[in-house]
């Protein structure tokens, strides 16, 4: 947008030439979000914006609701009140239910890959569903992605022959894979459920790396959950807690570190004294 303005000179006023620089949509809306299991609210009220290219960390107990929001931001399941936009459009539907869904990519805890299918069939299954490709064009966008995360000649093989660590890789080189029609400016909400869970340290900052690597190949942006601190603070450039259906804390990284927030002084600490207690069972 052109605005024409004026501003005061020596000699007097004289006319400027303006141009309107627009806001950049934000990827990620909860606005008063609930979401409630029965009677009880697992998210009570929650507010939360994601700018385009940012790398999110939810964290906080088990059952304090972490895995609900990954569930919310992939359309598996809608709130029970408020709303929610994803890419500036509100979810009223569940992805399956959408004729156009947003470009939203969970990589699981466990790879999830298909037995029956190879590796380059389970990281372009998408694009030969769509059959918009040619199997050579396929190919060739598989073999990039997986060199991407440092997997070569390995198209070929199936996943019952790679690694437990290998195969995780595969997931996030299937998170990478573009649907050729897709805009150049679109970008994708990636979200990562647990993705270093129990895994040695060696192996977790592989996968950390990765995280960070794929959200920027991809030209996304990343939602990690998890309850490993380097995972937490290698991976994501925020963090929000979450604890009794609420966004208890929010900050950057470098003030996860180091804030006194009771809430999360206790996760990082791991003491049974402090506000958040364990779920009875």
């Amino acid at each position: 947008m052109e605005l024409y303005g004026a501003c005061p000179t020596a000699a007097g006023w004289r006319r400027v030439h303006c141009v309107a620089v627009s806001k950049p949509q934000s990827v990620v809306e909860m606005r008063e979000l609930t979401m409630k299991w029965g009677s009880r609210p697992v998210l009570d009220r929650v507010n939360l914006t994601m700018q385009p290219g940012e790398r999110l960390a939810v964290v906080g107990p088990s059952g304090a609701g972490k895995s609900t929001v990954l569930r919310l931001l992939a359309g598996l399941q809608l709130p029970t009140s408020g709303e929610l936009h994803l890419f500036g459009q509100q979810q009223d539907y569940l992805r399956l239910d959408q004729t156009d869904p947003p470009d939203v990519r969970l990589v699981f805890q466990n790879p999830a890959l298909l037995a029956s299918l190879t590796v380059e069939e389970n990281v372009g299954f998408l694009l030969r569903e769509k059959a918009r490709l040619s199997k050579a064009e396929i190919r060739e966008r598989v073999e990039s992605c997986l060199e991407a995360v440092g997997l070569y000649d390995v198209a070929h093989l199936y996943p019952g022959e790679l690694s437990g660590g290998m195969q995780k890789r595969v997931s996030f080189a299937r998170a990478l894979i573009d649907d050729p029609q897709r805009e150049d400016q679109a970008m994708p909400l990636l979200l990562y459920d647990e993705p270093t869970a129990g895994l040695d340290p060696v192996a977790c900052t592989r996968i950390e790396d990765l995280i960070v690597k794929t959200t920027t190949v991809a030209r996304g942006c990343s939602v990690v959950v998890s309850h490993v601190r380097s995972t937490i603070e290698r991976s994501a450039e925020r963090v929000v807690m979450v604890y009794d259906g609420h966004f208890q804390w929010m900050g950057s990284v470098d003030e996860f570190r180091s804030t006194d927030n009771p809430y999360v002084e206790q996760f990082r600490t791991g003491s049974l004294r402090g506000p958040m207690q364990p779920a009875e069972h």
